[in-house]
């Protein structure tokens, strides 16, 4: 009798469960019975949705039709040795420095408590812009970490200004970009200080407007002051976040998961980027074995023309801000230096990847006063100096 009570119940409870606690009680209690149907018709019911294609894989695309077009057409010509030699130099010498800074930035995210960093930092005040927009020297993660890192101390209540100058002063003025221009330039120390020197003023001073023009207002979207602090991270570089997608631990994590989650945040961060870096060293060894060089030169004449065309170059390329530095010295027969400087203070700032990457942190109306505010000041930093650089001749 007991036995027949037993599978009673168990029939009544497979009478209410769902079709897959009945596959799965089946597989479990009474393997040999369960028809194999079952699982192929739940394999069919769960039809994998197709990857849709979006803009971002529009310059892959692009890449190897131009690339796969050269190689077929002239394979051994000497101009196609010539591309191939300076597009493997490019790429070889500014992958240690994107390897490294993923590498940091992983370490930053799993180790260093964003908390502890808030309560060090001044409440308000212009102090805390000035602040914020040197913090790359001890935070040194490229342009596609810090986004959600702001995004998560603009949650925590960090100032406006002082955010502005964080996103934009962080991808700059940072030891690793400062090593990696150096070393584009021949360890020449003025350039890789030029540099960090001038993105340090652009952040500060885009900080200090934004605090006065959003004066008592928010530029964060609402959705991020009304997140949970429970969510995961799940972010991701070319739509809007910083790509982690793994899960944050509740409780204190060992040192061994701290490194794990370490390795992977490195891990997706360098293969997201990774192809922007290759697409750039590929259009700067195009530039410098088919354009004309006479020709270029007879452009910056006129001081304004380099200047844009090398700001909208960065824009176009999304290079990350630890290897735009070699791609930028590969263009020195071609470009003046402001021009180079103009494309080295524009990409970590704002390019195509960053204006999505800001759509899902700022307001629309922040995002306009950003992109405004960082192209005019980009550019006219950099028409001074070309006044400036052009004196002593």
């Amino acid at each position: 009798m007991k036995t027949m009570e037993c599978h009673h119940q168990t029939a009544g409870e497979h009478h209410h469960a769902s079709p897959i606690g009945q596959i799965q009680t089946r597989t479990g209690l009474t393997s040999r019975t369960a028809p194999r149907e079952d699982k192929g018709n739940l394999a069919l019911s769960r039809p994998v949705a197709p990857r849709k294609l979006s803009w971002e894989h529009a310059p892959v695309a692009i890449f190897i039709l131009v690339s796969g077009g050269i190689l077929l057409i002239r394979p051994n010509s000497v101009s196609v040795r010539t591309l191939s030699l300076i597009f493997v130099s490019i790429v070889l010498e500014a992958l240690p420095f994107m390897l490294l800074g993923a590498f940091l930035g992983g370490l930053i995210e799993a180790f260093v408590s964003r908390e502890r960093l808030m309560s060090l930092l001044p409440k308000r005040g212009w102090v805390t812009v000035f602040v914020c927009g040197g913090l790359g020297c001890i935070l040194p993660i490229c342009e596609c970490a810090v986004v959600p890192v702001v995004r998560r101390l603009g949650r925590k209540g960090l100032p406006p200004g002082a955010a502005i100058a964080y996103l934009l002063g962080g991808p700059v003025v940072n030891p690793i970009v400062l090593m990696s221009t150096a070393m584009a330039y021949n360890f020449d120390w003025h350039i890789a200080l030029l540099r960090c020197g001038l993105g340090y003023s652009i952040a500060v001073g885009i900080g200090l407007l934004i605090s006065r023009i959003f004066k008592g207002q928010s530029i964060f979207l609402d959705a991020i002051h009304t997140e949970g602090h429970s969510h995961s991270h799940e972010h991701h570089h070319g739509s809007g976040g910083c790509s982690c997608g793994h899960h944050c631990h509740t409780s204190s994590p060992t040192f061994r998961q701290k490194m794990s989650q370490a390795l992977q945040h490195a891990a997706s961060d360098f293969l997201t980027v990774g192809h922007y870096l290759v697409i750039g060293a590929f259009v700067a060894a195009l530039a410098q074995t088919y354009i004309d060089r006479n020709g270029l030169l007879s452009i910056t004449a006129y001081p304004v023309v380099p200047l844009l065309a090398m700001m909208g170059l960065a824009i176009a390329l999304n290079l990350c801000s630890e290897a735009d530095a070699f791609i930028a010295a590969s263009l020195r027969g071609l470009m003046p230096l402001p021009a180079q400087m103009a494309f080295m203070l524009t990409g970590p700032i704002f390019d195509l990847k960053l204006l999505l990457m800001y759509q899902g942190v700022f307001r629309r109306r922040t995002i306009l006063y950003l992109a405004g505010l960082i192209l005019i000041s980009v550019f006219v930093t950099t028409w001074i100096l070309t006044a400036v650089w052009r004196a002593p001749a």
